[in-house]
Formats: structure tokens, sequence, C-alpha cells
């Protein structure tokens, strides 16, 4: 088997994606998602440039090897565009291994570890009503784990909370990079996030009570010591997790946040390689790692990553909001069912135009994902209704603190 042709498709049905799709000469093709939130066009360039060339005419079972040679003959090696285009053509191949193979791709991994894939949901308000009422729907909707982040006193805008106005008047479950000529601007102050939020957590644990698993992001918004103190505050809330709570670029500013906390740590969604994690996975410095199969080189990268963070007991949470497309999702899911030290799921449901556009096999009930049965990832492109939604220009916000210094997003 060859591949005779690599396609990368630039489609907006709610959001911004890109898909690679290979072709091989025995009819078979498959699937990847190469999307970069906010970014997009960088990868559909390296890949339509750079990569596809490289593609046709070799052996699409040679995954490994194929990996290999895409990260190492650019000499320039890791970034957010480059694991992002490895990742499309890793996704898509593995795709066309598991359709030749007659056979959904969880089963080429191992075959199922589990019977389904936890998942959780957004949960979001301006005050504790507006909260309380979206983490109702959440639980309707079938949702056993939710995320909750909160309008802060005094701050005009704040990741994650979905009524807030947007540059484009719409309401958003997630900071999708919003459909606009410049960045929008929002404003932060940790202090007052640290003083408003263990109160949050304590209003929802009276409301919905000890058992139900609540997560929340940081966002990269807080220094260790910051991050430390926010961590003991919520402590007697049990959460599953504080994800996000400080930038990790430099690991071992994580030390200083284990030191004061037992609350779960998770890390890595905007990490790249397994080098990001090397000293927070060896010093056990976290619990869950967050990166995506869409940016982290795909399913042979993260497959790697999770069998390294098994051996300290560090368990998989997948990042998958809508800025994955269902194909990454789809990915994702295969791995989930089939790894050992699987933890949870992120899971974010799409609009209706991207079902339109990305046809799926992969289920939600009762609070678990399932990536289906069909062959392959089970997800198909309609490239005829793809073609009906064009890209649009688009960026995520950035952050402003109250003197106007640049602060993380």
């Amino acid at each position: 088997m060859k591949i005779t042709a690599a396609d990368v498709i630039v489609t907006s049905p709610d959001r911004n994606f890109v898909t690679l799709r290979i072709t091989t000469d025995e009819g078979i093709s498959g699937l990847g998602d190469g999307t970069l939130n906010g970014r997009e066009l960088s990868v559909a360039s390296y890949l339509a440039d750079h990569v596809v060339p490289l593609l046709i005419g070799r052996d699409p079972h040679r995954i490994e090897d194929t990996w290999q040679f895409l990260y190492r003959s650019a000499y320039w090696r890791r970034g957010p565009v480059t694991m992002a285009a490895i990742a499309a053509v890793d996704v898509a191949l593995w795709d066309i291994k598991a359709k030749a193979a007659g056979m959904p791709l969880y089963q080429l991994l191992g075959g199922a570890s589990r019977n389904g894939i936890m998942a959780y949901g957004h949960a979001s308000g301006r005050d504790l009503p507006e909260l309380f009422d979206s983490i109702r729907r959440h639980l309707e909707l079938g949702y056993r784990s939710i995320r909750v982040q909160t309008s802060v006193p005094g701050i005009n805008a704040v990741y994650g909370v979905a009524a807030q106005p947007s540059v484009d008047g719409k309401r958003y479950d997630y900071e999708p990079a919003q459909r606009a000529a410049l960045p929008a601007e929002e404003d932060w102050d940790t202090r007052a996030y640290l003083r408003h939020l263990p109160g949050v957590f304590e209003a929802v644990r009276g409301e919905f009570g000890p058992e139900l698993p609540l997560l929340h992001d940081g966002h990269h918004r807080m220094t260790p010591i910051q991050a430390a103190k926010l961590g003991k505050a919520l402590e007697p809330y049990d959460l599953f997790w504080l994800e996000d709570c400080t930038p990790a670029e430099n690991q071992e500013a994580l030390r200083l946040v284990r030191q004061h906390t037992t609350t779960p740590l998770a890390i890595g969604e905007v990490f790249n390689t397994v080098w990001d994690y090397q000293t927070l996975i060896r010093e056990q410095l976290i619990d869950y790692v967050r990166s995506a199969v869409t940016h982290t080189g795909g399913i042979t990268a993260m497959r790697k990553l999770l069998d390294y963070a098994a051996q300290y007991q560090i368990k998989s949470g997948i990042h998958g909001p809508t800025d994955i497309s269902p194909v990454g999702m789809a990915a994702a899911l295969h791995l989930d069912l089939a790894i050992h030290n699987f933890g949870i799921q992120e899971y974010m449901q799409h609009g209706a135009a991207t079902n339109e556009v990305f046809r799926q096999s992969f289920a939600f009930a009762d609070g678990y994902l399932h990536p289906g049965e069909s062959p392959g990832l089970g997800v198909e492109l309609d490239e005829e209704a793809a073609a009906r939604f064009p890209y649009h220009a688009a960026y995520l916000p950035f952050n402003r603190l109250k003197d106007g210094t640049i602060h993380d997003w």
C-alpha cells in the first residue's frame, strides 16, 4: 500500500478546523486533526507546503518510521505548529491502519481497558445562582463531573465564563478564538480572584454535596506561591483537580506548589512533547497529563508520554474542548479506552454545523463517552459541507493587569 494523495482541508463551521486527509492506492483514506486554536493557517501551511510532498509514495503502515522522519528530518524540532502537523499525519495513518484491519482503532492499541470514558463538562456563571443553574444543566445533559468557572467581582471578563460578552456578541461556553480582526483585551486581578474563589467552591459544595467531582482551571495566571495558596485554600472542597495553576515552562516551579498543597494538579494543555513533562513526571509534581493528541504529535507520541506517566501513577486528562475537532476528539477517545492509566476526559459538545461537516460514531451517555465500533477513528468528513464554511480570521483574547501590564491569559 502506498500514499497517493494528502489534502489539507480548512473549514469553519462553528470555528476554524484544520483536517488532513491521506488517501492510499487501495482506496482507503484516513483523517487527522491539525487544528491550532487561533493559529490554524500556520499548521495548514506547514502541512501543505512542507509535509504533504514528503508523504506521497510512502507506506502508510510505517507509522513509527513516518513519525520519526517528520520529527527528525526538519532539524527544527518541537513547537506547537510542528507537533500539530505531525499529529495530523500520525492520526490519519492510524485511521488508515485500523480501517485496513477492519476494526476500531482502540483494538489496535491493545483493546478496551474499560467500558466507558468518564467525561467532565464546563459549568460557569457570573454569580452563584447562574453558576448553580449551569451545573444543573450539565447534570441534566448527563455529565457526572463538572468544571467550575466563575466571574470575579471587579474583573470585567474572566476565562471560561460563558455568559460574558464577546467581541462578536455571541455566547461562548469555551474560550474560542473569536472571529475578529484583532484580539479582545481582557483584565485580570489575581488577589481578587484568590479572595473570591474559595467561597464559590464552599457554596457549590453546600448546594451539590460532597460526591460530585469538581474541577477548576487557573489558566496559568498565578505565580507558584499564589498557586500554592489557592491549592491549600481549596483543600476542604476536595477538588478532582486544579488545572494549570501556574505557567509550567519552568517545571521546577511546581515543586513549591506541591510542597504546600495536597489538591491534585493537572498540567500541560499548552505542552507539545514529553520533554515538557520530564521533570514534572519524574518528580511526581503533577497528577494528570493535560496534553491534546492534536497538539502533542498524535497517538504515537501521546501513548509513549502516558506510558511514562504510568510509571509514577500519573493519569491522563486529555485536552478536549471544541478547539479539538471531532477527528482529534475521536483519536483521544480511542487512546482513553485502551490505556490503563486513564483519569478523565474533557468533553464539550460541538455545534450542529460542526457535526454536519464531521460525521461521528462516538457517543456520550450517562457521563461516559465511547468511540464506537466503526473501523478506524469512526469519523468521516463531508467535503461538500466543509466547503460551505470558509475560514474566518480569529484570535484568542489576551489579558492586562490593572496597571496595563500584559499578563498570562
